[in-house]
């Protein structure tokens, strides 16, 4: 059984553990307690050099790291069911959906960046809001022009453009950044709440915390 090491508020895992149920593939769970600095100790740090999360062991010899390989190798693996586009175009559209959230928007407000701001910088609490609410504003306002109609990012079609986004929309009410704007991206992340892959990944899990 594949291993996954994670954190319960992680974004990066959140994606993950959505892609893990969507395959239908079982696994198991170890946490990295970020808050207690677990990320940055030798253990995690041998399989995840970095210090970050989530790092998924995939048999004994491999450990998988960053969130978008981890999810583009479960798609070579397990192609079924596909949540990449056949269509060259729409694929490259849906990635480009992907690394504006993961890439772009994410980095800006994760943790160790808004630590950053407060603990090294001096930053106050109402400016580090203010940085994150802006970022995720700026994010979100250049994908709510992509998006269709719906149910999803890309239409009718489940990709992983919804896997990406449904986490950064959860951070967007977490720190009550306005949705009032983004009536598309609202509507993408309330129907797949209603999908048991993207319910049973969510942080507020039972015994996460």
């Amino acid at each position: 059984m594949m291993v996954l090491y994670d954190y319960w508020r992680s974004s990066a895992a959140y994606r993950v553990r959505i892609a893990l149920n969507l395959k239908g593939i079982a696994y198991g769970q170890i946490p990295v307690d970020l808050r207690l600095g677990e990320q940055r100790q030798q253990a995690h740090l041998s399989r995840q050099p970095q210090g970050l999360v989530p790092a998924l062991q995939v048999n004994d010899d491999e450990c998988l790291i960053q969130s978008l390989a981890i999810m583009e190798w479960l798609e070579e693996e397990y192609p079924e069911p596909a949540l990449l586009p056949k269509d060259a175009i729409m694929r490259a559209k849906t990635r480009s959906l992907m690394n504006q959230i993961a890439a772009d928007i994410h980095p800006l407000n994760n943790l160790r960046v808004l630590k950053y701001l407060v603990d090294d910088l001096g930053v106050s609490e109402e400016k580090k809001a203010q940085w994150y609410h802006h970022w995720v504003s700026v994010g979100f306002s250049a994908l709510e022009k992509q998006l269709g109609d719906g149910p999803y990012c890309m239409g009718d079609k489940l990709t992983y453009a919804d896997v990406c986004l449904i986490p950064q929309v959860y951070n967007a009410h977490r720190f009550d950044v306005p949705m009032e704007a983004f009536p598309k991206i609202q509507a993408v992340y309330e129907h797949c709440l209603t999908l048991s892959a993207f319910a049973d990944a969510a942080p507020e899990r039972p015994g996460d915390q």
